[in-house]
């Protein structure tokens, strides 16, 4: 059997320990081999499949003997991999490649001449026949709600497939859980705590942007660990006056003279749309977010007349190594992605349902996007996390 492996979207922390125990576990299988797809999607559409030869006596164990694209193809063992579980992002790099509605990209003209072309194409017809080329039994996708969404689609094209969520945004449908949301908290955590000091010498009021491009669970789990202020999410849209006031009151009450809001890079004031970096367009049709927290403290200080410090802490969430809860999930999904490839069973996704490890159909993240279940878990009068009536809410951590 070989199992076909990638990670596509942003990277998040304990990728690479979901691709070291897979291969570990398949060289542990006698009839098992693990190959690693670079650059996501994209892998499977920049290999040109009418130009890769395999050799049909030696397809086995040795990629000496193989003769695929190495940019984008090639075996994984136990020497390339090992102490790569230790570190963050990913060993097969990454790509927000969407198959099925491709854009023109310079990677198509650099790795197959491919000229510049209007509108879209869907590649799907290239990436089976590398899938088949590369003779892949089974196909184990890493991702968050865009990587899963093209892995449903050749499910149901009849391919083979096993989902892996992963999301900073803990926002993947029919798990309760997803690999880096850990990671995130405790990271968001300890940078809130450790810019009070800051704040605190300087008295000002503090806007610290968060991950959260249409669910707020990272900026709630974060304030309900950090205890800021206040708290803004992409479910409710805010009124920047009443935030400036609640920050306001809330700096005169403090002795440290100071107070902070955190901000989901996706909230948005009453009446605005959310607030872009640039207006490019990404290979699946998002633009890229960024910047509410400068435009919060902008207006704060406006508003207020107080000194405001703005702190974006994403892709600081995203760096380094991850944490230990999300290496110990991140081996238990890898372990029952291969024990799901030996019965072959496929279509399927990895998930913690109920404190749970299982297999639950890979169709429910079509339900993806999760949010935040304001009626339980949020105050919208005060911006800020509710904390009455939560017994029977879902803990994702």
């Amino acid at each position: 059997m070989r199992i076909g492996i990638l990670t596509g979207g942003g990277d998040v922390p304990s990728l690479n320990t979901v691709i070291h125990d897979v291969t570990y576990r398949a060289a542990r299988e006698n009839s098992a081999s693990v190959i690693g797809l670079r650059r996501g999607w994209g892998s499977l559409i920049y290999m040109d499949p009418d130009n890769i030869e395999m050799d049909p006596d030696n397809i086995e164990m040795d990629p000496d003997n193989i003769e695929m694209d190495p940019d984008h193809a090639f075996y994984l063992n136990e020497e390339k991999v090992r102490g790569f579980d230790r570190e963050g992002g990913t060993l097969l790099r990454t790509s927000r490649i969407q198959p099925s509605e491709v854009k023109y990209h310079p990677a198509l003209q650099k790795y197959r001449n491919i000229d510049f072309f209007e509108g879209k194409r869907d590649m799907t017809q290239d990436v089976l026949k590398n899938l088949e080329n590369l003779r892949i039994d089974i196909l184990f996708a890493i991702g968050g709600d865009d990587t899963l969404k093209y892995a449903r689609h050749l499910s149901k094209l009849g391919f083979p497939v096993i989902g892996i969520p992963k999301t900073m945004d803990g926002d993947v449908a029919g798990t309760d859980y997803c690999l880096g949301f850990n990671t995130a908290i405790e990271r968001s955590n300890q940078y809130v705590t450790n810019l009070r000091s800051h704040l605190g010498s300087h008295e000002r009021i503090g806007v610290i942007e968060v991950f959260g491009r249409h669910s707020g669970h990272t900026g709630l789990y974060t304030a309900l660990a950090a205890k800021p202020d206040r708290l803004v999410i992409p479910e409710v849209d805010f009124d920047i006056h009443r935030l400036a006031e609640l920050l306001v009151y809330d700096k005169k009450r403090n002795s440290s003279n100071y107070s902070m809001v955190i901000a989901s890079e996706g909230a948005k004031q009453l009446g605005e749309t959310v607030v872009k970096e640039n207006d490019k367009i990404d290979s699946y049709g998002h633009v890229k977010l960024g910047g509410i927290g400068k435009r919060i403290a902008g207006q704060l200080e406006e508003l207020t007349g107080e000194d405001v410090m703005e702190e974006n802490l994403r892709y600081l969430l995203r760096s380094g190594p991850p944490s230990p809860k999300d290496k110990t999930v991140a081996s238990m999904f890898a372990n029952i992605a291969v024990d799901s490839a030996i019965k072959h069973v496929a279509g399927k996704l990895t998930a913690i349902r109920d404190g749970k490890v299982c297999l639950v159909e890979l169709e429910e993240t079509k339900k993806s996007p999760t949010e935040v279940d304001v009626s339980r878990q949020y105050n919208s009068e005060r911006y800020r996390p509710n904390y009455k009536g939560l017994v029977g809410v879902t803990v994702m951590l």
